[in-house]
Parts: structure tokens; sequence; C-alpha cells
């Protein structure tokens, strides 16, 4: 087929996509700020052997190894370095002079430079392309290393800079992904006698607006994490699976399922979530095979998915640390195996989000299901299941059936296409650490295929006018979810809060946090000549504050009214007042204050700042990694 015909005849899926794209593009354009866990990505990634910012231990112990014995003024020097690293630990094993290797470590929290900082989450000229310090530093982590390797790949194409679109233009590619697998799932139904074409066309389109469109997929674009990559390779996943099930030029399961080896093994190293989907997509399979008598093919594909667990546990066998024996892992495991208290709670919450992801408002989505069912249940009582049937589900004429096309069959491959992803949400609300919309967002496109197919059914049981009806309707209600975005990841006002630190930027700044909190500022801590790191009770007794004549001083949200007054009177005692409240309205809800030594406190209105403070939102960090 020539490119003229190919591009004629997809031209409302190639509208469809240039709409998703459109829709995408303007929101990652609206980006300003990051949630902790995006600039997590960041640093995990780019943080050349440091895969944590410890305040008492700015460099790593192989950070500092890899500085002062390995890196040279020449490749040569460098490899040279190298080879004799390597033969001292092959001789010497543990007192080789890596593996006894010191770092500096510090009684108290020391300033880290604005230097550093950039560092810790940009890729410079040496450390491009460094994917085994990538593995060096997730292997610390809760999770595996594939989405870092990817935001690493970026931000070794783009040096000494960050920006959302380092990270979204992944997650882009995934939503994109899979609108282009609802196409290709539509058109498979309809070659198997699923339906006719036109309803396949018809299925594909719908569920990729749907989904494509949603406040769902944009929250999939705009987080920096891996759950936009592994909503991808669970479609994918199953779209390989039916293509084996109905049996396509490449056989059934009985060979060439090389592609459903490496989807498999790529899931696993990109979210331990999708082990959720995996196994129970697996297990159904493999039930769905032995009820039709096809062992044959149910023994190949057990075997093929042994191969999977063992190429992705051999190359990443930290993982099985991470799942059974890390803190978030023991934590799941813990949910899982808690009771059932709290879980009705738990599913209402979700299923609240889920509706609120696919149709941008949970009385929206509610109401829209009522009347699409209501709709439905009328047009077919009115034309009965003739007209309309014979388009959704031709019945079979005489003629010789492929894999998958009887009724036994039929019923097989809806239970592998709903179950897997059903389980997936029962099991992502039971065992996920909090209650948020990026644990479940591989269910968000299965959601958006199960409204489109109730609109397929309905909309070839209605006449032209109709259907015309039905296209306005869908439309806009897909028009008014995107442009109602709640903003969730977008962290507008951050690009004012990041200039304030600019214009500050010759001044140290001083971080109270508790947690993890000060990760939420690490583009702010680029801009400042150095920043002090310190919980509230490291603060007092230090020598240095004496020596600052000027300060900026960031209270995190999460420091006490207390804790914060009390820091206030250890700066005092250093001849340090307040001058003035730089910022109103953090994105974080933090306070920026800025003290100057031997200012006069009464010009700082005190009362204010007393107020500042109370009305901070008293809220634990959100440390969900």
């Amino acid at each position: 087929m020539k490119w003229k015909d190919k591009t004629a005849r997809n031209r409302w899926q190639l509208a469809v996509l240039a709409l998703v794209l459109l829709v995408q593009c303007f929101y990652i354009g609206q980006k300003q700020g990051y949630h902790m866990d995006e600039l997590l990505t960041y640093e995990l990634g780019n943080a050349e052997y440091n895969p944590w910012i410890v305040p008492t231990q700015p460099v790593g112990r192989l950070a500092k190894f890899m500085q002062q014995e390995i890196y040279g003024d020449s490749l040569g020097e460098t490899l040279g370095n190298l080879k004799d690293t390597v033969a001292d630990v092959l001789q010497n094993r543990g007192n080789s002079k890596l593996l006894s290797y010191q770092a500096d470590v510090y009684e108290e929290p020391v300033w880290i430079t604005r230097k550093q900082f950039h560092e810790y989450i940009t890729v410079g000229e040496r450390d491009g392309f460094n994917y085994l310090s990538v593995y060096f530093n997730v292997k610390d982590d809760n999770h595996p290393p594939l989405y870092f390797m990817l935001v690493h790949t970026m931000s070794s194409l783009f040096r000494d800079r960050i920006s959302p679109w380092m990270g979204c233009i992944f997650n882009l590619g995934a939503v994109l992904g899979c609108c282009v697998l609802m196409f290709a799932l539509g058109r498979l139904l309809a070659r198997h006698g699923f339906m006719d074409e036109k309803a396949g066309e018809c299925w594909g389109l719908w569920a990729a607006l749907l989904y494509g469109c949603s406040s769902g997929a944009i929250a999939t674009a705009l987080f920096v994490r891996m759950y936009g990559v592994m909503t991808l390779l669970c479609v994918l996943s199953l779209y390989l699976h039916l293509q084996k099930w109905l049996g396509n030029r490449d056989g059934t399961f009985t060979k060439k399922n090389k592609l459903l080896i490496l989807v498999t093994a790529l899931g696993f190293w990109t979210q331990y979530f999708f082990l959720f989907y995996c196994i129970l997509l697996a297990l159904v399979t493999v039930a769905a095979l032995y009820r039709e008598g096809r062992r044959k093919e149910a023994f190949c594909y057990i075997r093929s998915m042994v191969i999977a667990a063992v190429v992705g546990v051999g190359l990443y066998p930290f993982g099985v640390k991470h799942i059974l024996t890390s803190g978030r892992g023991v934590e799941a495991i813990g949910n899982l195996l808690g009771g059932l208290a709290g879980y009705g709670e738990r599913l209402l919450s979700f299923g609240g989000i889920l509706l609120e992801r696919t149709f941008g408002r949970r009385s929206l989505g509610l109401a829209v299901l009522v009347l699409l069912l209501t709709a439905l249940g009328i047009a077919v009582l009115r034309s009965g299941a003739k007209n309309g049937r014979e388009v959704i589900a031709p019945r079979d004429r005489g003629t010789a059936k492929p894999n998958g096309t009887d009724n036994k069959s039929r019923r097989n491959l809806w239970w592998i296409w709903v179950l897997p992803p059903a389980g997936y949400f029962l099991l992502a609300a039971k065992m996920s650490p909090y209650m948020v919309d990026r644990y479940i967002m591989p269910v968000f496109p299965f959601a958006a295929m199960a409204v489109a197919g109730l609109l397929t059914a309905l909309y070839f049981r209605l006449n032209p006018p109709g259907r015309k009806s039905l296209i306005g309707v869908v439309l806009l209600l897909v028009c008014a979810d995107f442009l109602t975005y709640d903003g969730e990841y977008l962290y507008k006002g951050y690009d004012t809060q990041l200039e304030t630190a600019e214009q500050y930027g010759d001044l140290p700044c001083i971080c109270v946090y508790e947690g993890y909190g000060f990760y939420d500022n690490l583009l702010e801590f680029q801009t400042y000549d150095r920043t002090l790191l310190v919980k509230p009770s490291e603060l007092a007794g230090r020598q240095d504050l004496s020596e600052l004549q000027e300060v900026v001083v960031l209270y995190k949200s999460s420091v006490s009214a207390e804790d914060r007054e009390e820091i206030r009177q250890i700066l005092r005692d250093c001849g340090l007042e307040p001058r003035s409240t730089l910022n109103q309205d953090s994105v974080y809800g933090d306070v920026l204050i800025h003290y100057v030594k031997g200012f006069s406190a009464g010009v700082f209105q005190t009362g204010a700042f007393a107020e500042k403070v109370d009305r901070f939102p008293q809220i634990v960090d959100n440390q969900v990694r």
C-alpha cells in the first residue's frame, strides 16, 4: 500500500493522535515545578555514583573514589586507572583500595555549594551515558533502573540543564503508544470476527480519544516517573497476548515469543507494580489455554515467562531484595496480608480517582456511565439484539474458524482482557502506600477501552442523526475533561518561587526540614551560593552561624511553629534578625525569610511573621519513592 493510501486510510487515527499530541504538549509546556519524587528521578539518574543527598556526606564513597582515583586528564589515563583498579580488586578483594575506600563523613551537616546541587540533578561534560552509575544509584532505591536510564539518556543529550520535557517526553511517547495500540486492537478484533471493520475502527478511535485526552493521560504524561512507561508495557503485553491467542502470521504461543519475553522483562525493569498485571495475565492465559486443550501452547508460554523471569532477575537481582525486604516492599506485603479492615474505604477512594481521571469529575463520571448504560439498554430493546449485533459481534457463517473465534474462545479472550486490569486495580488499592493516582495509571487506558466498547455498541444501534448527536456529546465531554484539568503535577507558580531564589542567589541559604522535604527545592539550591540542610535539632551550637552577615532561611512546611520560633531565636543570638518574608504563596507551603545581621527587629513585622507561621499547612512530607 502506497504512503498516500495509508495516510488516507488512517486519516481519522492521525487526527486523533494530533489532538492527543496537542493536548499533552499544551500541559507539559505549563509544568513549572516538580514533586520531590520527580526530582529524585533526576538525582538518581544523573548524580554520578551518588544515590542520595546526605547533609553530613555530600559526596558518596564511590563518587569520591571515581573523582580521586579513576578520572585522569585523558581517556588513556582514565582507562589505565580502571585497569589497575580491577587488577587490585581481583588480587586483594576485600583489602583492595576500592573496597576499603572511605567517604568523608562529618559529625554535623555541612554547606553544599550550588555547583554540587547542579551536579546532583544534571549531566556534565564527563558523566554522560554512564549507565553503570544509574545502576549503582538505583540499587539502593525501591525501584528498578529502566526509567532512570531513559531520563539519564535525555540528560546526557542536553547537558547541564533540567527541564520537564527531559522526563515527560517518554511519558508522552507512552500515551501516544497506547493510542496506537488501541487502533491496532480494534483492527485485530475486526480481523478475527469479533466485530466488522467499521466497528473495529470506531472502537479504536473512541478508546484512543477518550484515553489520550483524559485527565488521567495528562497526569500520566506530566508525572516524571516510570508509571507512563509501565502503562504502555501493560497495554503492549495485552496486545501481544491477544495476537498469540488468536493466531497471527508468526503463529501462536508455540513459537516466536521473543518480543513477549522482552516486554515482560522490560516491565519488571520499569516498575514492580507491573508484576500485578503480568502475573494475573499469565495465570489467566495459562488457564484459558488449558481449558481449550492447547496444552502444548501452554507449556511453551510458561517456558517463555520463566525465561523472562530469569532474564529480568538475572540482569537486576536487586529487584528481589526490593520486593521482599526493602521498606516499601515490606509495607506493600504488610498491606496485602493486613486483613480487610479499611479496604472498602481504599476501594472507594481509588474508584473515585479512576472516575475522576477518566471523565474529569467523579459525579460526572457516574452520571455518564448511568446515562450511557440506560441509552444502550433502550436502544437494544427498541431495535432488538439483531440490529447492530451483526456489526459488533458477527455470527459465524460456517467458514473455517481461526483460533479464538468460537464462543468458548471468545469468552476466554474476554477473560484475558478484563480480569488482569481488574485484579491489578484490586491489588493496587490494597497494597499502595498512598491513595494517589499514580498507582492505578495502568488502569486508565483499560477504563477508556471499556467505555469505548459501550459507545461503539450504542453507536451502531442509532440512526444517522443519533450517531451525530452521540459524537457531538462525546467530543463535548472530552473537551470538558482536558480543559478542566485540576493542575496536578503542574506546580504552577513555582517559576516565581525560583525567580525569588535567583534574586538572592549571592546569599547562603539554610533549609530547615523534616524527613526528606528538601528534595522539593533542589532547583532553588542550584541558585544560592551555598546551602545548609538541617533538621531543627541540628542548628543549635553551630559556630559558623555567627560569621554570616546575611542569609536566606527556608522553612519547610513540615517544621512546627515551635521549632521555627526556636530557630529564629538561635539566629537572633548570632545577631541575625528577620528583614522580610520573600514568598507568600509557595507551591510547597514553605516560607522563605531574609535575615540580616544588625537589622532592626522592629522594622520587621513580627506579628505578620507569626501569622504566616501559624497558617503553615501541617502536612507530612509525602515520600513516595
